[in-house]
């Protein structure tokens, strides 16, 4: 569907996958990050695409931005660049339909941020974690002093950022960070299953949901109530309400189009 130098997109029935392969550790220079949001918004816009994997391969998630890359850059070029780098990754947390962060190996810095972006995480067993930004003077950039904390909550947050430390796929489930921990050779494969339960489901329910969620957290509640009201309304005029609601009055399953 779509192929970047770095980056591509590869697709199992309605699944389509973000592939990172820029050897050896999916350092996130630059050209990744464009690739990224580019894959990103193609997957968005595909309509047989009802889920969306983020991959680094089987040795590793991604180790983090090419710190060679940033090391030269002075405060007005970062200015300018840190607001692209943000934007890259909120495309992938844009992504109107289930993305799930398969994570093998190392997932710090720039790839725990981009793991953040995805809805669940599943993680293998030898998996690493963490935001070790703090180790080089700086602090995260792409995310992660805020979706960290929305995930983790501010404490846990703090003691990951200010520490840098890495975290271990046990306790990153038992925080909360990831969702789903497997062995190491199973990593892909389950979230491409757990990506497949979303295959054939109403796409215009699930994106909004997701965007409810999304947008309800970064509000009052009462605003967040109303922003549930008007896209709860709003899927009466989708078939797949019309179809959901016969089907469950026949006692039948029923056949979604996503429209």
């Amino acid at each position: 569907m779509g192929e970047g130098e770095f980056v591509r997109i590869e697709t199992s029935g309605h699944v389509a996958t973000i592939r990172l392969d820029r050897p050896k550790m999916n350092a996130l220079n630059r050209q990744v990050q464009e690739e990224i949001a580019a894959a990103a918004r193609l997957v968005d816009a595909d309509p047989d695409a009802h889920a969306v994997v983020l991959y680094g391969g089987e040795r590793v998630f991604a180790a983090g931005a090419d710190v060679k890359e940033m090391a030269v850059m002075s405060y007005a070029e970062m200015a300018v660049h840190s607001r692209a780098l943000q934007d890259c990754f909120t495309a992938v947390a844009r992504i109107g339909k289930p993305v799930i962060a398969a994570i093998t190996g190392y997932a710090l810095g720039g790839g725990c941020e981009l793991a953040l972006c995805a809805d669940l995480r599943v993680a293998g067993e030898s998996a690493k974690l963490g935001q070790p930004e703090i180790n080089l003077g700086i602090i995260p950039g792409a995310g992660g002093t805020q979706r960290l904390p929305r995930l983790v909550g501010p404490a846990r947050a703090k003691d990951l950022i200010f520490t840098g430390r890495h975290v271990s796929a046990a306790e990153a489930l038992a925080i909360g960070l990831v969702d789903r921990v497997v062995p190491d050779e199973e990593v892909y494969p389950a979230a491409l299953e757990l990506a497949a339960t979303f295959a054939g489901g109403p796409a215009a329910a699930i994106r909004a949901a997701k965007l409810a969620v999304d947008h309800g957290l970064e509000t009052d509640l009462d605003t967040g109530l109303e922003i549930e009201r008007l896209q709860f309304s709003g899927l009466f005029a989708t078939e797949d309400a019309r179809e959901g609601m016969t089907a469950f009055a026949e006692k039948r399953r029923p056949t979604f189009t996503g429209r």
